[in-house]
């Protein structure tokens, strides 16, 4: 789709296919997997329907990475869907994206698990959890985090990868340990009382069910932001985001599966710690305490992908003159540091100014926006580039797998903006707010930039 500019072609290709499988993974995989159980299971109080609302959240997210395999297979850029919506469709509307994604989606979704981060180290800590004491815990994560991927690509990767695995040992102890755990038998666990819901409030339950549900599965796309520093990209990103994607769908399924066979429907829908709860059950305190820690690292696993990929996409606006001069620029270390800096800033404003909820109903309204942009891109890109030959991934089942990914898309978007109007508006007003920046820039007012 495109060549690499000359600022591009500088930054280093050290990511190999286990890289960009960690990130994928490492993009999905925080700490919504721990704690957004008990959210689904709070809209559909039901075994089937909550294994059923993962399951279909896993093969959106599924369809979702047959889509960018076949966008990253195009092109080696950094920027992943800036670059493809910029090429497909518009560059304000690719501009709209980068600023929400700074703004809101990014940002937003990094406070919200450096947050949730905080508040482990505090019960590991024997310390109160207070917002204020949290939120300077977060911060200070975020700014060792952004020191980190500061120092260079290979820096940043290793951390993540090191954490994910770290993750990946805590998610199978959890399991190994959850399928041995037996409901104790004669107790009741509080229901829900009333008639069956009609057709209407089931379909409506099912799809507030599915906005924690993609929270959890969101991140996979990420990995499409460092195009340009991963080794024969298009080769090891598509492989990468299908093997990864695969990989989460089996985690999360494994760990609905545990959890709701130890704390029953109603159990898991009124225990706001669904992971530790079960760790408990298994292993009483120590076991509590094993599964804090390893959701402490998940936390700050996923902060640290957060932190390697998304300033890419700032970089790739600053190169097209959309953003500031200085963003497009390389260090020693040939990574952007003034772009990852950008997002630590942003992320620790974030923060210490908003709530885990608010923020989880910004990311999700404005993300599925984009996401079914994205997926729409393949039909522009298929028509453009249909008598070109080349030795591109192609979408399985399209055009009914990337129909099922956008009409799923607006599903979850209507349900958001059903369920939570007023955050949901909040999280469009911002993304909309990015149109009159984007002709601020376009119009030249480039004096105020430093170089």
């Amino acid at each position: 789709m495109v060549n690499n500019s000359t600022a591009e072609s500088q930054l280093a290709r050290r990511l190999g296919l286990f890289d960009t499988t960690m990130l994928v993974m490492g993009g999905i995989i925080g700490s919504g997997i721990f704690i957004n159980p008990y959210v689904v299971a709070q809209q559909v109080p039901s075994t089937i329907l909550i294994l059923a609302a993962w399951a279909f959240g896993g093969l959106i997210a599924l369809a979702g990475a047959f889509i960018y395999a076949e966008l990253s297979s195009q092109t080696s850029t950094s920027g992943g869907q800036y670059v493809y919506l910029r090429e497909a469709f518009h560059p304000a509307l690719a501009f709209v994206y980068g600023w929400a994604l700074l703004l809101v989606t990014q940002s937003g979704g990094m406070a919200a698990v450096a947050v949730t981060f905080a508040k482990y180290v505090c019960v590991l800590a024997n310390l109160e959890p207070s917002d204020n004491l949290s939120a300077i815990l977060a911060a200070i994560a975020l700014v060792i985090l952004t020191i980190i991927n500061c120092c260079g690509v290979r820096a940043g990767s290793t951390t993540q990868n090191m954490f994910m695995i770290l993750k990946l040992l805590a998610i199978a102890a959890l399991v190994a340990f959850g399928l041995n755990v037996n409901r104790p038998q004669g107790v009741t666990l509080p229901g829900p009382t009333s008639s069956a819901p009609g057709v209407w409030n089931s379909l409506t339950a099912f799809g507030a069910a599915l906005i924690p549900v993609q929270f959890a599965y969101g991140g996979w796309q990420t990995s499409c932001f460092v195009a340009g520093e991963v080794r024969n990209p298009q080769r090891n990103l598509p492989r990468g985001l299908l093997f990864g994607v695969l990989g989460v769908i089996a985690v999360y399924l494994s760990v609905n599966f545990v959890c709701v066979n130890a704390l029953g429907p109603f159990g898991l829908a009124s225990t706001r710690t669904p992971a530790s709860a079960v760790m408990r059950l298994a292993l009483g305190d120590t076991g509590a305490t094993i599964i804090a820690i390893g959701i402490a690292f998940s936390a700050i696993g996923f902060l640290s992908q957060s932190m390697l990929t998304a300033p890419r996409v700032y970089f790739a606006m600053a190169e097209d003159g959309l953003f500031f001069s200085s963003l497009a620029k390389v260090n020693r270390a040939r990574v952007p540091a003034f772009a990852i800096a950008l997002q630590g800033v942003l992320a620790i404003v974030i923060t210490l100014s908003g709530r885990y909820e608010q923020i989880l109903n910004y990311v999700i309204s404005v993300d599925v926006v984009f996401f079914a942009l994205t997926a729409a891109t393949v039909f522009v890109f298929r028509r453009r580039f249909r008598d070109r030959s080349v030795d591109t991934f192609r979408i399985p089942g399209h055009p009914f797998t990337t129909s099922f990914f956008i009409l799923a898309c607006a599903g979850v978007a209507f349900s958001t903006a059903y369920r939570y109007p007023q955050n949901s508006a909040i999280g469009l007003g911002i993304m909309l707010s990015g149109i009159p920046v984007y002709l601020f820039w376009r119009r030249g007012r480039t004096k105020f930039v430093t170089s």
